[in-house]
C-alpha cells in the first residue's frame, strides 16, 4: 500500500479554494475531501498537488488524506486535526514570516552545540509557533511566509552526511554537501519531517522562495563566481538538482489554482511515466537563462497584496550587467505592485534597505569590482565581496535605484496604500527601518527584516554587524561610496528598532488601513509551554 513520505502541506488557501501538496512512496490516487489527483513521477519520487474547490467561505474544515482509498493522514499522534481555514474576503490578515532555518532530525531543539552558543542552535522559532498553535495559545495565521534558506545544501546534518556517504565517494567534490536531485529529496525530507513542523505546514497556508543556501553560499553573487562554479566537475548536477527540487517542493505550491491551470510543465509531467528528463531540461534552461522562467508570485489577502521577488535565480550577471531581477520579471513585479490596496507587502529574501554602513560598503564594493579604482582593486574587491557576502540590493545599484523609483510611484500615487512593507531575511538579524521618500509621500514605508528562524550568528559575527550599524560606520561607508562615484539614493532611512540576533518570527497584522508589526523570539519552556517573547512591536499604519 502507498504511504506518505512528506506532507501534507497546505499551500494556498483562498475563499473557496485550497491546494494540498504531498510526496508518496508509490504511484497512487491522492484524495483530500472531495478532490482527487493522481501522482506524477520524477526519478522514482511521486508527488501530487491536489486542488480543492467549492469550499465554504469563512469556514474551518478538518481534512484527511487518503492514498488509493486508505487513510494516510492524520497520524493519530495526539496532535489536533489539520484544518483548512478559508477566507471571506475580509480586510484583516495575520501574516507570519522569517527565514534561515537549520533543520535537524533530533527531536529536542537544543542540538549542535557550539562554544559561543550554550544551547547550540537554540529553539526553533517555527517549532515554538507550532506548539503554541497546538495548545491554543496563539492566534491563527492566514499565511506563513518562508523567506529563503528552507534547506541548507552546503551545511548538511550528520544524518544527511551518512546518507551521502552511503551512496558516493565524499573524498571528491562536493564532499558531504548535497550533490544532486536525489540528495535534495533527502534534505527536504529531513527538514520537513519533524512532527510539529509537519503538523504546522499541514494546517497553515505557506509561501516559499529560495535563497543562496538552498543552493550554495554566495549563489549568483557575481559573474566571476558563476564562471568558477561552472568550471567545476560537480556544479551542473548540483544546480540542476536544486532547480528540479525547488520547482517541486516549493514553487508549484506558491501558485493559486488559476495559475496552476496555466502551468504547462505540471501538465506535461502528469502525462509522462517519468518526468525526470523533462524537468531536468527545464532546470538546465533556468540556470543558463533567467528569463526562461518566473519564480516571482503574488497573493492577495482581502485588499492587501503580497508580491514575492526572486532575488537569486532572476539575476542578470553577464556582459558587464548587474541586475537583481531581469527586465521582463521586473516589469511583472511592477505591474502587480500597482493597485488600490490597503497595504502592499514586497518580499525579497535579501533586504533592500540595509543597516547604516553596510549599504555604503556594498555600493562602494560594486563600483570597485566594476573597475572604479582599477584592475588591482577590482580583484581585491571581488574577494571582499565573497568574504563579507556583499550581495544585497545596494550591491546592485541599478536595481536598487529602480526599486526606490517604484516606491516613489506607489507611495506618492493616487492609490497610495496605508503602508508599504519591504520584508526580508538572510542576514540572521532582525531590525526595522523607516524609509523617507520625500514631501509627496503618502504611504508609510518600512523595511522589516526577520532572521533567523533557527541559525543564530556567532558572537564575533554579531560584533561585526553591530560595528557596521553605528552612525560613524554609516557616515564613513557612504563617504567611501561617494569616492567611487556612487550616486546618492533618492531615499533615506533610519533604524527604528534595536538589532536582535535571536531565533525569531515576525507577525504582521493588517486590519483595513491599520497595520501592526511584532517581532518575537523563541525562549525556553515554561509552565505555559514554549513561549514566543516579544522583542519589538510597532504600528506601521
Amino acid at each position: 500500500m502507498p504511504g506518505l513520505v512528506l506532507g501534507p502541506l497546505l499551500r494556498y488557501t483562498g475563499s473557496t479554494q485550497a491546494t494540498v501538496w504531498v510526496e508518496t512512496d508509490a504511484p497512487c490516487e491522492v484524495a483530500v475531501l472531495d478532490a482527487r489527483q493522481r501522482t506524477f513521477c520524477v526519478e522514482g519520487h511521486h508527488y501530487a498537488l491536489v486542488v480543492l474547490s467549492d469550499l465554504d467561505e469563512g469556514s474551518v474544515r478538518p481534512y484527511e488524506v487518503h492514498l488509493d482509498g486508505r487513510r494516510a493522514w492524520p497520524l493519530d499522534d495526539g496532535r489536533p486535526p489539520s484544518t483548512i481555514h478559508t477566507r471571506e474576503h475580509e480586510r484583516h490578515a495575520r501574516l507570519v514570516f522569517g527565514s534561515c532555518r537549520v533543520g535537524d532530525p533530533q527531536r529536542l531543539p537544543y542540538t549542535l552545540a557550539r562554544s559561543d552558543h550554550p544551547l547550540g542552535f537554540g529553539i526553533d522559532a517555527l517549532w515554538a509557533l507550532s506548539r503554541r498553535l497546538q495548545s491554543g495559545h496563539e492566534e491563527w495565521p492566514d499565511c506563513l511566509l518562508l523567506l529563503g534558506d528552507q534547506v541548507y545544501a552546503d551545511e548538511t546534518s550528520e544524518a544527511t552526511r551518512a546518507f551521502i556517504r552511503a551512496r558516493r565517494d565524499t573524498s571528491r567534490e562536493p564532499g558531504e554537501q548535497v550533490a544532486d536531485f536525489e540528495e535534495y529529496t533527502r534534505l527536504y525530507q529531513e527538514t520537513w519531517s519533524d512532527p510539529d513542523i509537519r503538523w504546522l505546514l499541514s494546517t497553515v497556508p505557506s509561501t516559499m522562495i529560495f535563497d543562496d543556501h538552498d543552493v550554495h553560499d554566495d549563489w549568483n553573487i557575481s559573474e566571476a563566481w558563476i564562471r568558477e562554479m561552472r568550471a567545476t566537475s560537480w556544479w551542473d548536477e548540483r544546480i540542476t538538482g536544486a532547480f528540479m527540487s525547488y520547482w517541486i517542493y516549493q514553487h508549484i505550491g506558491n501558485l493559486a489554482p488559476p495559475e496552476l491551470a496555466d502551468e504547462p510543465l505540471l501538465a506535461q509531467l502528469a502525462a509522462e511515466d517519468d518526468g525526470g528528463p523533462r524537468l531536468r531540461e527545464f532546470a538546465r534552461a533556468v540556470d543558463r537563462e533567467p528569463a526562461a522562467s518566473r519564480f516571482a508570485f503574488h497573493r492577495d489577502f482581502g485588499r492587501s497584496r503580497l508580491v514575492v521577488i526572486d532575488s537569486r535565480a532572476a539575476r542578470v550577471l553577464a556582459d558587464g550587467r548587474r541586475d537583481m531581477v531581469d527586465e521582463e520579471e521586473w516589469q511583472w513585479i511592477a505591474d502587480h505592485a500597482v493597485g488600490a490596496y490597503d497595504h502592499l507587502i514586497i518580499a525579497s529574501t535579501l533586504p533592500v534597505f540595509m543597516t547604516p554602513g553596510i549599504d555604503g560598503l556594498e555600493a562602494w564594493n560594486e563600483a570597485v569590482c566594476s573597475g572604479a579604482w582599477g584592475r588591482l582593486a577590482a580583484r581585491a574587491g571581488e574577494k571582499l565581496r565573497r568574504a563579507l557576502d556583499l550581495e544585497h540590493w545596494p550591491a546592485f545599484q541599478r536595481s536598487f535605484a529602480t526599486m526606490i523609483e517604484l516606491l516613489h510611484e506607489l507611495a506618492e500615487g493616487p492609490d497610495a496604500p496605508g503602508s508599504i512593507s519591504l520584508i526580508g531575511g538572510d542576514v540572521h538579524t532582525a531590525y526595522v527601518a523607516e524609509v523617507a521618500l520625500g514631501p509627496q509621500q503618502k504611504s508609510r514605508v518600512f523595511q522589516v527584516v526577520c532572521s533567523p528562524f533557527r541559525n543564530p550568528l556567532r558572537l564575533r559575527e554579531r560584533r561585526v554587524v553591530r560595528l557596521f550599524s553605528t552612525r560613524a560606520a554609516g557616515v564613513a561607508c557612504r563617504v567611501l561610496a561617494r569616492s567611487a562615484r556612487v550616486p546618492r539614493p533618492d531615499a533615506t532611512w533610519r533604524l527604528v528598532s534595536p538589532l536582535t540576533f535571536d531565533n525569531s518570527v515576525a507577525v504582521l497584522e493588517l486590519d483595513e488601513r491599520r497595520a501592526r508589526l511584532t517581532i518575537r523570539r523563541s525562549a525556553p519552556e515554561t509552565g505555559d509551554g514554549w513561549p514566543l517573547e516579544t522583542l519589538y512591536e510597532r504600528d506601521l499604519a
